[in-house]
């Protein structure tokens, strides 16, 4: 437990603001300090969910939440008995922000605007006199003999502080955690998570936009495959399927050189043998129209002929006219299509980090540093990463408020 009232926080997004704002409420003694190196606070938060910002996910219960996380699916799994998405509505409603979930189970304030949150906690950091500096970067965090840190800042004199708490976020590069090596912590090799697949051969460019509401995306020779809606954009294929998938094989796909080949099932459920049937009974029932025309599968006009052309049928052919032959290659495009990937890109304009701090250099319960006394962490800069749909926000809120309790509690 700090013992002096000096408290520097490195990093002003969601987790840094969100413990320094908790750290002064409970200890109005704190002279805390927001360093922020970039021109502006919270800008992930400004650009999360369109510009909405999906704060958290809708599910109160801290083992299901847990299983959201390919990398800290344990730690946070007790992590979150301590501060979960319930505890994180009732905060933000505590401080005048009202949220509300969608169909599925993404969480916004009721504005539509991440200015919201954004002005909520700006307004709990002027409350309890934070100073919050921007374009301040930290360049080393070295312990004193007297038990406090010396923060060495670019272009900047140095400073003195009793208690720090790192919550840079990630990085992909791995040169951005050189600072914390030298405070004696080891690294997780920083990998790139929730991406979208970019196609070797792009067949479908020109139906950018398209999506369907339920589909699978596996990875071809491993146990990688999840399910959900499927989103094709102008470099490949996008989407909760898709994304989920990049964040669980986040290190695989990696050590890959993202070169990589991808099954689809753009009917899942449905497994081949129901499709093939019901392509059968299509062939029996509507005999006499032309098969760009069906409304058994829930596919879209342009992206069902688009599966016509690569299974080599004339959308112009006749149900009737369709071989068996046509059925089995017809039946491979929609339930078990094969694309190669190569490469990726970055979803929307967010980002998330698989690697930083390993979690066993880290008590969990109180976010503090095993190896630096007084050293704490929060977010992303941990290796921690979830998938899309406000998971890597609240695992910020959990770890940014444990931190705080533990800071802030005399």
């Amino acid at each position: 437990m700090p013992t002096t009232n000096k408290l520097a926080v490195i990093g002003g997004g969601a987790a840094g603001f969100f413990a320094a704002v908790n750290a002064a409420r409970l200890n109005p003694d704190l002279n805390v300090t927001i360093f922020e190196k970039s021109r502006e606070v919270l800008s992930k938060v400004r650009i999360s969910g369109g510009g909405r910002c999906n704060v958290t996910h809708h599910c109160f219960d801290p083992e299901v939440m847990s299983r959201a996380y390919p990398r800290g699916s344990r730690e946070l799994r007790w992590a979150f008995e301590q501060f979960q998405p319930a505890d994180t509505v009732s905060w933000f409603e505590d401080h005048g922000v009202e949220l509300k979930t969608e169909s599925d189970g993404r969480m916004f304030p009721t504005t539509d605007d991440s200015a919201t949150i954004i002005n909520c906690l700006k307004r709990e950091a002027d409350k309890y006199n934070i100073d919050v500096l921007n374009r301040y970067r930290v360049e080393a965090v070295k312990p004193t003999d007297g038990s406090q840190f010396t923060l060495s800042i670019r272009d900047h004199e140095s400073q003195m502080f009793d208690t720090v708490i790192i919550a840079t976020g990630g990085s992909n590069r791995r040169s951005t955690y050189q600072w914390l090596e030298d405070l004696g912590h080891s690294i997780v090799e920083p990998v790139p998570s929730l991406f979208t697949f970019n196609f070797k051969k792009n067949i479908f460019e020109d139906l950018a936009g398209i999506s369907v509401a339920n589909g699978s995306v596996s990875i071809e020779d491993t146990s990688y495959q999840h399910e959900g809606p499927i989103l094709i954009t102008h470099w490949g294929l996008s989407g909760p399927a898709v994304l989920k998938t990049s964040a669980w094989a986040a290190r695989y796909l990696y050590e890959q050189n993202y070169d990589f080949t991808i099954r689809v099932n753009w009917l899942y459920p449905l497994n081949l043998q129901e499709v093939q049937r019901k392509l059968k009974k299509l062939r029996d029932t509507n005999a006499r129209k032309t098969t760009q025309k069906q409304d058994t599968f829930p596919i879209p006009n342009r992206l069902w002929n688009r599966f016509l052309e690569l299974a080599d049928i004339d959308p112009k052919t006749r149900w009737a006219d369709l071989s068996n032959e046509n059925i089995h290659h017809l039946t491979e495009q929609l339930a078990n299509a094969s694309y190669d990937i190569e490469g990726k890109t970055t979803y929307k304009e967010e980002f998330v980090t698989s690697g930083g701090i390993p979690l066993d250099e880290v008590n969990m319960g109180t976010m503090e540093s095993k190896k630096v006394p007084n050293l704490y962490f929060a977010g992303e800069v941990l290796n921690i990463d979830g998938i899309t749909g406000g998971y890597n926000f609240q695992s910020a809120w959990t770890t940014g408020w444990i931190a705080a309790q533990n800071i802030g509690s005399e």
